[in-house]
């Protein structure tokens, strides 16, 4: 089991969820957050601190958010960061399926 960052998340990027990651493995993409999958523990700190509930365990995926779990993976395939998402900052990417929503109002 693993953290997803959902669709929730689009030009949301609150960030409380980097500042309580224990092991740093959120990283800022353009227009949402992402959780790399290899470096998350499953602690669950991340998924409260997130403000509109866009964190959630992949197995309580439901209907569209049910993608997200790929999403999230595609973005360190295509994206391939360092380590560490805290002191890296924003990543000027984000995976196909999100650059393409519409911008949120």
């Amino acid at each position: 089991m693993t953290f997803v960052v959902t669709e929730a998340c689009v030009d949301i990027k609150d960030k409380s969820c980097i500042q309580v990651c224990p092991v740093d493995c959120l990283f800022e993409g353009n227009r949402m957050m992402y959780i790399n999958s290899d470096q998350c523990i499953n602690c669950g700190a991340c998924e409260p601190a997130c403000p509109v509930s866009a964190i959630r365990f992949d197995d309580e995926l439901e209907g569209d958010d049910e993608k997200f779990l790929e999403l999230n993976e595609l973005f360190f395939e295509e994206a391939k960061p360092p380590k560490g998402g805290r002191k890296l900052g924003r990543i000027d990417h984000d995976v196909e399926y999100v650059a393409q929503l519409p911008k949120a109002t």
